[in-house]
């Protein structure tokens, strides 16, 4: 972790030249939580400037209080945003000057090389499908993310994208997970895993089981591990694990109340007399470092993987550390070239082998 308590993946160039577009009226506390975020990004990211969509006249207030962001930061003012309330649908014909609409088609017009937003997930994902476009090769995006482990970090997906998936579905998620699995984590063969009911080949339902005979019949970056279940999530058993948006949003959020519960948990348990008390304070550095190794909002920052441009959504509750480690995810991703060498890959498999979702018959592999 850098000085600044950012999450730094990889070797990122602090000198690029990247402008980021953000959704500043996008989540529970914005704008003032994306301000401050950017803020705090800035002190790891000194040279990336941002484009902020939203009310300039809530938003020039607060930068003023914040003098060395100032001179990287430009408005668009708009006086829409799109609520969390809003259905995906009425978002795509009603929010074209909605300040989420106006960060994304910054990236599609080449003003900024990615776009941050807190705001709603659903409208989110469908303007960015139709504006950005998906990579040659995916039918769908999936939304990525890092998840604690026992040994490490695993990346999984989808994490609420996609309600229903195909077995070719999975299998590009699958591939998209492994590329970033090498990209960001630096796993140089990472292991994939399917999450499902039970780790028999016999089980899981037909959409799984076919993923599973593409996974083990195509040339993939990465090894497939097999099926795996959800304590094997936490336990590190595979770098990536994959599955459709409906199961992948449950696992995500029970782990996320989880983590809460046992939290409260251990602060009633260190109030209950003098005597624990006493031990939380001989112990108290070390319940800092797992404060800390488990914080949820150093895995803030959900990747739309899969895209023609870098688009992270962070939670709508976040803090302003959690989306600075947004902003950091996305400059991350630029700087690395992601996009490109996701690219790369998927050209390679078309070019060696039948690529699933365009010449393999799926039903074929479910007879």
């Amino acid at each position: 972790m850098s000085s600044s308590g950012l999450r730094a993946k990889g070797k990122s160039n602090l000198n690029a030249s990247i402008t980021v577009a953000l959704d500043a009226m996008g989540g529970d506390f914005a704008p003032e939580m994306v301000v401050a975020g950017a803020d705090l990004a800035r002190t790891r990211y000194p040279k990336v400037k941002y484009i902020l969509f939203g009310d300039r006249g809530r938003i020039e207030p607060l930068l003023e209080k914040r003098k060395a962001l100032l001179p990287l930061v430009s408005i668009h003012h708009t006086d829409e945003a799109v609520h969390n309330d809003t259905k995906p649908g009425v978002a795509l014909r009603s929010g074209r000057q909605s300040s989420m609409r106006l960060a994304i088609d910054a990236v599609a017009a080449g003003q900024a090389d990615c776009v941050v937003s807190a705001g709603n997930t659903g409208a989110l994902m469908a303007m960015a499908k139709i504006v950005l476009k998906t990579l040659p090769g995916i039918h769908r995006p999936a939304i990525a993310s890092f998840i604690p482990t026992a040994i490490g970090e695993s990346v999984m997906l989808d994490l609420g994208a996609n309600i229903e998936c195909d077995a070719d579905n999975l299998f590009q998620f699958a591939v998209m997970g492994a590329i970033f699995a090498r990209t960001v984590l630096g796993i140089p063969e990472p292991s994939i895993g399917l999450l499902n009911v039970g780790a028999e080949q016999v089980k899981g339902n037909d959409a799984v089981r076919a993923a599973a005979e593409l996974l083990r019949s195509n040339p993939i970056p990465g090894r497939f591990h097999g099926f795996v279940e959800g304590n094997d999530i936490p336990a590190g058993a595979v770098d990536v694990v994959v599955t459709d948006g409906f199961t992948g949003n449950i696992a995500l959020k029970l782990a996320e109340g989880m983590g809460k519960l046992y939290s409260g948990f251990l602060q009633k348990t260190f109030r209950a007399s003098i005597m624990a008390r006493l031990g939380y304070l001989l112990a108290r550095g070390a319940f800092v470092k797992l404060r800390e190794r488990v914080d949820p909002r150093r895995y803030n920052g959900g990747m739309f993987l899969g895209l023609s441009g870098v688009c992270v959504k962070s939670h709508g509750g976040i803090d302003a550390f959690g989306f600075a480690n947004a902003i950091g995810v996305a400059v991350d991703m630029v700087v690395q070239g992601f996009n490109e060498r996701i690219s790369e890959e998927l050209q390679r498999l078309a070019q060696t082998a039948q690529m699933p979702g365009t010449q393999v018959p799926v039903a074929e592999l479910q007879q």
